[in-house]
């Protein structure tokens, strides 16, 4: 896992693809979003920039059907690896286990969850959004990708038999049955796909044992790659910055975000030259010397703001980062300014 639900490249340029062919200029898509074009160079993004792009697609194209365009449009040969590692799985079933482990790869803006009952199995998908509410484009885009991705491993139109929803309905039911081709309800417990069995474990045709061991030893490589990636001082100063307040995030509550034991999160920041509260203390600084020379805020708001249980305690923080009690600061600050 990582700290801030992250998504590959692969599937940003699937959603900018999607609205190009609606006549939607990709530079006018990423204005609209606020993201910089320099942004489809990363190889990935965070989820709060995508569903940046998920609300202006939807504002600039006004088709109520793009998250299902999106989703049926995707291939899976966009994620690379991934792609040829589940065309070489034994069965749809075995291809969508393979999905659920190395879903980090694609996106960790949600996961699914596999129910199998007697005839039939729902694949649950259970969206991990940052601090902007998902599009409900964004749900309706996973399940029609589910559906094409089955399509596209068979090599046959996958057909679900049944499709949920937990939102309303964007648009006309006719553009539901296009893509799915099986009943759709709304307003549900939880969003999924529901494929009958006998589907999932029917032998694929380019099942290869021999190569499905080959992709997946490197996707595993590649997965190992950004869990590593994930601890980086950077990533988790950012995470920092973003919950530093009254409560203060600790260190266990990085390591439960990660997956990672907080044993193993103290090596990986120590190999890095940093500890956890390090970090902690220059993010606090950082924060301290914004607020002090903004005259909105009192001193003890600033103190509780910080998660300093007393002013006092904030004081000596302050004189032990600058050498001067932040009222001198203060003054100092806006004098030359």
């Amino acid at each position: 896992m990582t700290l801030e639900a992250t998504v590959s490249i692969g599937w940003v340029n699937t959603v900018i693809g999607a609205a190009e062919r609606l006549s939607l200029n990709a530079n006018q898509l990423l204005a609209e979003a606020g993201i910089p074009e320099a942004a489809c160079e990363l190889e990935r993004w965070p989820i709060d920039d995508i569903t940046r792009l998920w609300h202006a697609a939807e504002r600039c194209t006004g088709d109520p059907g793009f998250g299902l365009k999106v989703g049926a449009e995707f291939s899976p040969m966009s994620i690379s690896g991934v792609g040829f590692a589940l065309q070489s799985a034994a069965t749809l079933r075995e291809a969508i286990v393979m999905v659920q482990r190395f879903q980090r790869l694609i996106s960790d803006g949600g996961r699914f969850q596999i129910v199998a009952g007697n005839t039939a199995t729902w694949l649950v998908y259970h969206p991990r959004q940052g601090r902007l509410a998902f599009s409900p484009h964004q749900i309706e885009a996973v399940l029609a990708s589910v559906v094409g991705f089955g399509s596209w491993v068979t090599g046959t139109r996958m057909q679900p038999s049944r499709v949920q929803f937990s939102q309303p309905r964007l648009g006309p039911l006719a553009g539901y049955q296009t893509v799915f081709n099986c009943p759709v309800e709304f307003e549900q417990a939880f969003s999924g796909v529901q494929i009958d069995n006998a589907v999932l474990d029917q032998p694929l045709p380019q099942a290869d044992p021999q190569l499905a061991q080959v992709h997946e030893r490197y996707t595993n490589a590649r997965l190992a790659a950004l869990s590593i990636n994930s601890a980086s001082v950077p990533e988790i100063r950012r995470w920092l910055t973003a919950r530093i307040g009254p409560v203060l995030p600790r260190r266990a509550d990085a390591a439960e975000a990660l997956g990672i034991s907080e044993r193993s999160l103290a090596r990986r920041l120590r190999e890095q030259g940093q500890t956890f509260d390090g970090l902690v203390d220059d993010v606090r600084r950082e924060k301290a010397l914004q607020a002090v020379v903004d005259f909105s805020a009192s001193l003890p708001e600033i103190a509780e703001a910080l998660g300093f249980a007393e002013v006092s305690t904030f004081y000596r923080a302050f004189r032990r980062w600058t050498g001067m009690p932040p009222v001198r600061w203060r003054k100092q600050e806006n004098l030359t300014s």
